[in-house]
Parts: C-alpha cells; structure tokens; sequence
C-alpha cells in the first residue's frame, strides 16, 4: 500500500504512529503535494531543524498549517512563537521578564486549590467527564489565575478556545465558527488590557505591562499576541496532556500503579513522550537543502513530526512500550533551541499538582471505552470525552 500521510486524516488521528514509524523507515523526508509541505520524522532530523532558526525559519507559523494561522498573520495568534531573531530575541526577552520562575512558583498554593475545587464534588458523585469535568476546567483557571482573567469571564474564554481547537471535518481550513472565536479573543484580550493599563494588579498581564529593557516595551498589540499564545500553549495543551496521561495510564495497569505509588514526574515525563499533545511542529526552509538523498527546496513548508521523533528507535528503546523507568531525557515535547517552551516550567508544575491531588483521593479509576471521544486537529492529539468511574480513597 503507497505511503500517504496527512495531518488531516482522521485515521492519522485515530492512530498516527504506524504512519510515522513507515515514514521513519521509507521517507524520513516526505512530500505530500496535495497539503504541499515536506515532513521530517527522525529523531536527528527534527531535533536538527529546531535546533536551526537559520535554515528554518518560525516567521510564517510555527504550529498549524491552515491558511488563517499561515503567514506573516501567524504572529497575532503565536506570538514571538512565530519570530525569527532578532525580533524573536526582542519579545521573548521582554515577556521573560514578567513570566519569571518566581511569579510561576508562587502560583503551587493557588493551583492547589483550584484543583481540589473542582475535584471534590467529582469523588463525591463517583462517576464524570475526565476531559469536559477536569482536564479543560483546570488549566482554563490556572492561566486565568496567572494572567489575572475575572473570574467571571474564565468559563468564556474557555468555550471559545474549544472552538478554535476542533474541527469536525477532515478540512485543511478552519471552520467559520473557530474564524469567528478568534476574532472575539483578540477583542476581549484587547479590552482587558486596556482596563488593566489603568489599573495594575499583581498578574502576568499587570508584568507584561511593566516589562521593560530600558525604553523598549511591549505594545498592546504585543501583549495581545501573548495572551492569545497562552490558550493555545497553556490551556490546550495542557487540557490534551491531562487527558493523554489519563487514558495512557489506563491502558497500562501495571504502570498506572507505580504512577498512583509516587511516580508521578515518571508518569508525566514518559506520557508526555508517548502520547504527546503537540505532534507537530512547522519551519519554512530558508534555502535548498538536501537530506537522505532528497532536495527540498527554499521556501518549503517543513512538517516537524514530534510525535514521531519521540519515537525513535535510533533514540529510545522499545518506543512504543510505555514504561515509566525510561530515560526520557531526549524527548523533544517542549521542542529544542531558540523556541524551546518558555511556559516549561509552569506545564509541569500544573500537571504534577494535578495529579498529586487526584492521586490522593482517587485509588483507582476506570474509563467507560464506549464514550470515549477523540478530537480532530492538524497538530494536536488527543481527547473530548473520557468518561470515568472512580474509587475514592
């Protein structure tokens, strides 16, 4: 059967590894001429091109291949995500200093209590939604928290970031409603930027505000770009990436139980490898290369297959067995380089809170197979129903 792979393909979805571990083999560089990009799927490869931001460039994108995230219009929507230097230096340099290791930490008591918040009531009823219940509230709050989002506007944000990430056909475009969502997020970020310049609080978007390298400041526009980059990076992600560790761990019993007797960074580290949320990342070629005896040209869409290159066997052994006891020191899930995930740090500082609450009430859990409902995305994996029973502690 003639290798075809597509980041819209719904059966890529169903089960991308096979295609990956087939490109690995076959076309480590791939051209798909119909979506028009070239795809990298080994380990050295991909770590390579992240490693490169001369020969692969972020400025027209960096995350999704559809036309209203492609191009110079990609950075209202990605931020310095979609930059190359030196006005990627410029921006991450100002936003790193609001979004210090200081400000994340003193969120742990904060991100405690919104967990058990929303946990509590779900032992009590025994049965719930993992994903519509947990995994998309809590991260929603969390970078509400951070941010400094009124409470009373959290559940909003949060309904039109879903719209943004799903799409119910297999189309290359977004749908109107998703075009429409975007449009109300750059407004309402917009507005509340403006109320907070005339009246500061102690948050990130207060920090982004004073940020400052002696006269050089972020613009609104640029402050914007930034809160629009932490629903994708912050809410997202992280809501597919509680998910992914929760059905991950279901399907392996004898792993569950080391997670649930203390390995929880383990049950983080290797999830994240085995079944990452972001599967892909996107560069532009800025000249002619030439790879495994294949020449790409200057100006190609290059699809990084991060999904793929975390399963490398040239890299890790027996990659497609979850196994806590793995070195996951290779893993590319927070990318590599120049753009390597400034929010790292805060990731998995939420996730492990999460789980460590859910592992002191919960003993054991079981997800029902016949609910369970995948999402459809270009470059995320994961889920939008979980249904789960638990035994409370």
């Amino acid at each position: 059967m003639p290798l075809q792979y597509s980041p819209y393909d719904f059966d890529v979805h169903r089960d991308p590894y096979p295609y990956y571990a087939r490109l690995r083999v076959e076309a480590p560089v791939y051209r798909n001429d119909t979506d028009d990009f070239w795809a990298l799927s080994r380990h050295a490869d991909v770590l390579a091109a992240l490693r490169d931001s001369d020969r692969f460039s972020n400025a027209n994108g960096a995350i999704r291949m559809e036309p209203a995230f492609w191009g110079p219009q990609a950075e209202q929507m990605f931020s310095f995500v979609a930059m190359d230097p030196p006005r990627h230096t410029r921006l991450r340099g100002l936003v790193t200093r609001a979004f210090t290791q200081h400000r994340v930490q003193g969120l742990e008591p904060r991100l405690r209590e919104i967990a058990r918040r929303l946990l509590d009531p779900l032992v009590a009823r025994g049965s719930f939604d993992f994903m519509t219940d947990f995994a998309g509230p809590y991260p929603t709050e969390v970078i509400a928290e951070l941010v400094g989002v009124p409470e009373r506007d959290r559940d909003m944000l949060r309904k039109l970031g879903m719209e943004i990430m799903y799409n119910d056909e297999e189309s290359t475009d977004l749908r109107p409603e998703a075009i429409q969502a975007i449009g109300a997020i750059i407004g309402y970020y917009t507005e509340l930027t403006i109320e907070r310049s005339q009246d500061r609080r102690d948050d990130l978007l207060s920090g982004l505000l004073d940020a400052a390298d002696g006269d050089d400041r972020l613009t609104p526009e640029e402050i914007v770009s930034v809160l629009i980059l932490l629903i994708g990076a912050g809410i997202e992600t992280a809501m597919l990436t509680l998910g992914n560790l929760w059905h991950t761990a279901w399907l392996h019993p004898d792993q569950r139980r080391k997670a649930f007797d203390g390995q929880i960074d383990a049950w983080i580290a290797e999830s994240m490898r085995y079944e990452p949320s972001s599967q892909t990342s996107l560069r532009t070629a800025t000249e002619e290369f030439e790879l495994h005896g294949v020449t790409v040209p200057a100006g190609a869409r290059m699809l990084l297959l991060l999904g793929s290159a975390n399963r490398d066997p040239e890299v890790f052994t027996d990659p497609d067995t979850f196994d806590l006891d793995r070195d996951t020191s290779a893993s590319l899930v927070f990318g590599s380089g120049r753009h390597h995930c400034l929010g790292s740090n805060l990731a998995q500082l939420e996730l492990r809170v999460a789980l460590e609450e859910i592992v002191a009430k919960v003993a054991d859990y079981e997800i029902d197979p016949d609910g369970v409902r995948r999402i459809h995305a270009s470059n995320n994996r994961g889920f939008a129903a979980l249904p789960t029973t638990i035994t409370a502690r």
